[in-house]
């Protein structure tokens, strides 16, 4: 039941960036591929790899009597969707370097078990790194915070 129920609404949101991208012009143009060509046909490939899940889950509605998910199983599941969830939002306050660099910093403390030095470093490194490559040398802008404004940017 829940891989139908998963099927399903994976079907919809392909169905919608299909919906969409034709909207934008999925076709050949003149000058080459429009807008919404390759995630048109990304989004019919989710519906029929979601399409075909759903039929395996109704050919086997009834016969497969396994837990979806044992309690351990959720734990860790749940151990890293918090702190993506705090991510996700911290990005929305503080901008996604600083969010970054605390996350990959948190993430390789606690669950790699680096020291706090090497997991600062490298955390730090990557934001480094990710600012100088899309907001300098490609002037991609990402969503920045307060320490960014602090800089000019």
């Amino acid at each position: 039941m829940v891989d139908l129920v998963v099927a399903v609404l994976i079907f919809m949101l392909g169905a919608l960036v299909a919906w969409d991208s034709f909207r934008l012009g999925a076709s050949w143009g003149v000058e080459g591929p429009q807008a919404g060509y390759f995630p048109f046909y990304v989004g019919v490939l989710i519906c029929f790899s979601s399409a075909v899940v759903a039929l395996q889950s109704v050919l086997r509605f009834g016969r497969d009597r396994q837990v979806f998910v044992q309690r351990e199983q959720l734990r860790q599941v749940i151990v890293v969707l918090l702190p993506s969830t705090v991510y996700v939002l911290g990005v929305q306050w503080v901008g996604i370097y600083v969010s970054s660099a605390v996350f990959i910093a948190l993430f390789m403390k606690f669950f790699g078990k680096y020291s706090w030095l090497r997991s600062a470093v490298v955390g730090l490194a990557v934001s480094v790194i990710a600012f100088l490559l899309f907001e300098v040398w490609f002037t991609i802008p990402l969503p920045k915070g307060p320490l960014e404004s602090l800089f000019g940017y």
